[in-house]
C-alpha cells in the first residue's frame, strides 16, 4: 500500500507538471506584453520542479527512499578530532532540520575535553538514505586549533557511516543465538544525567564480531530495540561491501578503504574552501557548508555516481 501510494503521487506529479506546460503554452499564445511577468514566473516554477524530478530520478536505489542510521567516528587526532566530530554532527542535524526530517541520537560517546568520540543518529523522512549516501566517507578539517597554546595549525580526520534502516529484509537473517547482550549504566555528564539502572545495551554479533551500542534511552527495552535495528542495518551494510569486494577483486581495481583516502576536505586556514575529492565540486563558503547547506555536493555526487555505475 505504500509503495502504491508512492506510485500514484508520482503519477499526479507528473500530470500536474503537464498541466503547468499547458497553462504556459496558453498564456504565451495570446501573445500579450501584460502578461509576461506571468509567464515568467509560471516557467520559474516549471524550471524549479523540473529540477527536483531530475534530482529524485537519480535516487532509484533499493534503499533510497528510506530512512538512514549516520554514524560518526573521531579519526586520530586527539580533541581536535573529537571537536571535528561534533561540528560534523551539528552540520548533519541542521541539514535535516532545514529539509523537515526527524532526527534522533541513539548513541553518543562524549570526548574528555570536548566533542564526541563516536554518535550514531536515526535521520527520519523520504529519500534520507539516498541524498546522505553521499556523505559515507572520511572527512578531513584543516583549521588553527582552538586547544593547541600556540594556535598552530592542525589536520584533523572522522569517519562517516551511511546505513538504509530496514525493518524486515530477506536478505539479513539474525539468529538471537549468535547474539551477546549486555546491559551497563548510561554515562552522561553527572548528576541527574547518570542512570542508576542498567539500561544502555551492547549487543555483539559473535559470527562477525560486530558490536552496537545504545543508550540514549531511559527504557533498556527502547535501547535494546534502536540497538536492533542499528544492528540490522550494518549487517546488510557488511554483506554488500562484500559483494562489492569480491566484483572488484573479480574485475581487479580493488581499492582498500583507508584513513588517507578521505572524500573530502574542508580548510579552514589559511583560507575557506571546503572541496569534494571524488566529483571535483568545490565552494568557498566553508562556513554555510558547516551550517548544513549540502544541497551542491549532495547533488554532484548523485549525478558523479550515475557515471560511475554506467
Amino acid at each position: 500500500m505504500r509503495r502504491l501510494a508512492h506510485l500514484r503521487g508520482e503519477v499526479e506529479g507528473w500530470r500536474e507538471l503537464i498541466r503547468q506546460v499547458d497553462d504556459a503554452l496558453e498564456l504565451t499564445s495570446l501573445d500579450d506584453k501584460a502578461l509576461r511577468p506571468d509567464i515568467e514566473d509560471e516557467l520559474a516554477a516549471i524550471e524549479e520542479e523540473i529540477t527536483r524530478r531530475e534530482t529524485r530520478a537519480l535516487l532509484s536505489g533499493r534503499y533510497d527512499r528510506g530512512n538512514v542510521f549516520l554514524t560518526i567516528h573521531a579519526g586520530a587526532g586527539g580533541t581536535d578530532s573529537q571537536d571535528w566530530a561534533s561540528m560534523l554532527q551539528r552540520m548533519y542535524l541542521r541539514w535535516a532540520e532545514k529539509r523537515g526530517f526527524g532526527t534522533e541520537i541513539l548513541d553518543m560517546s562524549e570526548g574528555e575535553e570536548a566533542g564526541i568520540k563516536s554518535v550514531t543518529i536515526a535521520v527520519d523522512g523520504e529519500y534520507a538514505y539516498g541524498y546522505m549516501r553521499a556523505e559515507r566517507g572520511v572527512h578531513r578539517l584543516v583549521r588553527l586549533s582552538p586547544f593547541d597554546a600556540a594556535h598552530r595549525r592542525h589536520t584533523s580526520f572522522a569517519l562517516v557511516e551511511v546505513l538504509p534502516q530496514v525493518e524486515v529484509d530477506d536478505e539479513v537473517v539474525i539468529n538471537m543465538e549468535e547474539l551477546r547482550i549486555d546491559t551497563y549504566r548510561s554515562a552522561g555528564a553527572g548528576g541527574q544525567n547518570v542512570q542508576k539502572n542498567e539500561t544502555a545495551i551492547r549487543i555483539t554479533h559473535l559470527p562477525t564480531g560486530l558490536v552496537v551500542t545504545c543508550q540514549n534511552e531511559r527504557s533498556q527495552t527502547q535501547n535494546k530495540a534502536n540497538a536492533m535495528r542499528v544492528l540490522r542495518a550494518r549487517l546488510l551494510e557488511l554483506k554488500h561491501q562484500q559483494q562489492v569486494e569480491e566484483l572488484a577483486q573479480i574485475k581487479g581495481d580493488h581499492i582498500k578503504p583507508e584513513w588517507g583516502s578521505q572524500i573530502r576536505s574542508y580548510v579552514l586556514h589559511p583560507y575557506q574552501m571546503v572541496k569534494d575529492h571524488r566529483t571535483g565540486y568545490e565552494t568557498g563558503n566553508a562556513t554555510t557548508i558547516l551550517d548544513g547547506e549540502l544541497g551542491g555536493f549532495i547533488e554532484a555526487y548523485l549525478r558523479y555516481s550515475i557515471g560511475q555505475t554506467n
